[in-house]
């Protein structure tokens, strides 16, 4: 069955490529309005061609360079454009820097990336003045950080305007590693994202690390009991006990290949050693598993879906009719009149 099921997938894959870059069916068939088009439907990877033909180039210079200087900032700018994306869609609001915005919540604080989005933003300004915003931005940067770690290359289309309402009492609507399947699946397909995406997009915990106050909890009262997490397989668990001394003590999300983007994640939630609990349950969940095991014995399959799968979440709730939205200045706040 499992067979059956990807053989399906692999003969769709050109189909779900088709209606993620903006030209499904729906897009191009004459007796739809422009009103019915979904938003994402006016994104387009030429969008700055003629307005700022060298935004891409300067995006990925500078973040080649900020990567250079520090690695770790690869997987937080990845996790950066997750965290936008979650809520209220793509539109930039998390790089929104004001009291009660999302990034000032305590959920927010062990985001990065900041300074090197705002200098991207810096010098598109000086190269192309209120062009390109800083949602297009975050988004291109978050697809540079993958090919800098090994991860596939994908087509970004641009066209997103920035939102202007960030509140940081919706910040905890982010996934923050403790929730069961079911909720992780609900949240996804509110986003339009579907059970693939959740495991595809899970990958990018091949790379990162984690704060072990994420899993101090599995290691030692899981759901109360006061004992550690069954799931957790005794080799990892004593090693996550001698490395979490503390909350803040960080952990490597992949434990055997930590700085290379690749599919040990999946093997890794086989063997029991997934670090958070809602990657561990992706391997003990049937609806997901199957897509864990394939991943975990077919990279190029995960590889493929990967930039898929970033497409999409890319193309969450955007921003990008006439009357919605604005390119930031200054990604740090609003446009003032």
């Amino acid at each position: 069955m499992r067979l059956h099921y990807f053989t399906l997938f692999l003969l769709l894959l050109p189909l779900k490529l088709s209606s993620i870059y903006g030209i499904s069916p729906q897009a191009t068939a004459p007796n739809k309005s422009f009103k019915s088009l979904p938003p994402e439907a006016f994104l387009s990877i030429d969008h700055y061609h003629t307005t700022c033909p060298h935004a891409e180039g300067i995006i990925s210079q500078k973040v080649a360079a900020w990567v250079k200087q520090d690695p770790t900032l690869a997987p937080a700018i990845i996790r950066l454009h997750f965290h936008d994306c979650a809520v209220r869609g793509c539109d930039g609001s998390i790089l929104l820097n004001h009291l009660g915005s999302e990034r000032t919540a305590l959920e927010s604080k062990t985001l990065r990336g900041f300074q090197l989005i705002d200098d991207i933003k810096a010098e598109l300004e000086r190269k192309c003045p209120k062009t390109v915003s800083c949602a297009d931005i975050l988004t291109a940067a978050a697809r540079d950080a993958t090919l800098l770690v090994g991860g596939p290359f994908w087509e970004v289309p641009f066209g997103r305007k920035d939102g202007k309402i960030s509140l940081s009492t919706e910040a905890n609507l982010v996934p923050h590693g403790h929730e069961n399947i079911t909720a992780l699946i609900a949240f996804f397909q509110e986003k339009g994202l579907d059970i693939l995406d959740l495991v595809t997009l899970s990958g990018s915990h091949t790379i990162g690390r984690s704060t072990c106050s994420s899993v101090m909890d599995r290691i030692y009262n899981f759901n109360g009991t006061q004992k550690p997490d069954p799931s957790l397989n005794v080799y990892f668990l004593k090693l996550l006990r001698k490395r979490c001394k503390s909350e803040l003590d960080l952990v490597h999300l992949d434990v055997i290949t930590p700085r290379t983007f690749d599919t040990i994640y999946y093997t890794n939630l086989m063997r029991k050693v997934g670090l958070l609990s809602t990657d561990q349950s992706l391997f003990s969940d049937a609806r997901t598993a199957p897509f864990v095991e394939a991943f975990a014995t077919q990279p190029f399959l995960f590889t493929s879906q990967f930039s898929v799968s970033m497409v999409k979440l890319g193309n969450v709730q955007v921003l990008t009719r006439p009357n919605e939205g604005e390119i930031r200045v200054n990604c740090n706040r609003v446009n003032t009149v």
